[in-house]
């Protein structure tokens, strides 16, 4: 089981990152627009960087539905590895179950 204060610290990124997208998708595309003049994208620059850190989405970290576990998560069900086998042995999964020969 993960700390839960990891836990709290990536859900906390994940709401920065959702109240933020907006604006910083606006400002990146003023940074990339190549029409406009140097002056307004430098400006665009500045104020990109004057958002929080974590509002950008790279931020956030993948972890594990149940136990909060950071590594060997699989997008496609959020869990990890460990959580994974211990479900599809017990049969939770439809379809999954533990290889044995």
């Amino acid at each position: 089981m993960a700390k839960t204060s990891a836990v709290q610290k990536n859900k906390h990124r994940e709401q920065l990152v959702a109240r933020f997208a907006n604006k910083r998708a606006a400002l990146k595309a003023v940074v990339d627009d190549r029409e406009l003049s140097p002056e307004e994208r430098f400006a665009a620059t500045l104020k990109l960087a004057a958002l929080p850190r974590n509002g950008s989405k790279t931020r956030i970290r993948n972890r594990c539905a149940l136990t909060g576990r950071p590594r060997a998560v699989y997008r496609k069900l959020q869990l990890c590895r460990v959580a994974l086998r211990d479900l599809a042995s017990q049969g939770q999964i439809p379809g999954m179950t533990k290889s044995s020969w």
